[in-house]
């Protein structure tokens, strides 16, 4: 893994669950945050930036169906491993097409973990250079094809889309 800690949110209402992993986890380079309800998930994920997510799938207050939808939604480049020990063929099915990265079954061990969010992880990277690429040919079709104060305006449009 790079030097830079990977961002990682933790979203399961077992307090033991979240501080057991969340300690095995911290020791293999991940700036790991743990919280027991998807509202508070939410309100994290509001002022601070992840690069990945655990989240459990049955929790009080939301599901992590739902709890995945918003978080997609908000940031679409987080990845997102869904984790648990009620999993079915359906909510597989569904987890999926609402973006999750990955379906695991709970007990999951650490290496198999680590694996999938190592694979998660590079997702994302190649997702955002690939974004980034795609943005830098679109300022430089803008600095080629139009007036200088059409591509100054354009530019500032997409200087706030990539903030």
């Amino acid at each position: 893994m790079s030097h830079e800690k990977i961002r990682l949110l933790i979203v399961d209402d077992e307090v033991r669950f979240i501080e057991t992993l969340s300690r095995r986890l911290g020791l293999r380079d991940f700036d790991v945050t743990a919280v027991t309800s998807p509202k508070e998930a939410l309100r994290t994920a509001e002022r601070q930036e992840f690069d990945l997510a655990i989240v459990d799938l049955k929790m009080p207050e939301m599901s992590g169906e739902r709890l995945l939808e918003i978080l997609k939604q908000r940031a679409p480049l987080i990845e997102v491993v869904m984790l648990t020990g009620h999993g079915s063929i359906d909510s597989a099915v569904t987890c999926t097409k609402l973006g999750a990265f990955c379906y695991l079954q709970k007990p999951c061990e650490t290496d198999e973990l680590m694996r999938v969010l190592r694979e998660a992880y590079q997702k994302r990277v190649e997702t955002r250079v690939r974004a980034d690429v795609e943005r830098m040919g679109e300022l430089a079709r803008i600095a080629t094809e139009q007036s200088p104060l059409a591509a100054l305006r354009r530019l500032r449009e997409l200087e706030k889309q990539g903030s």
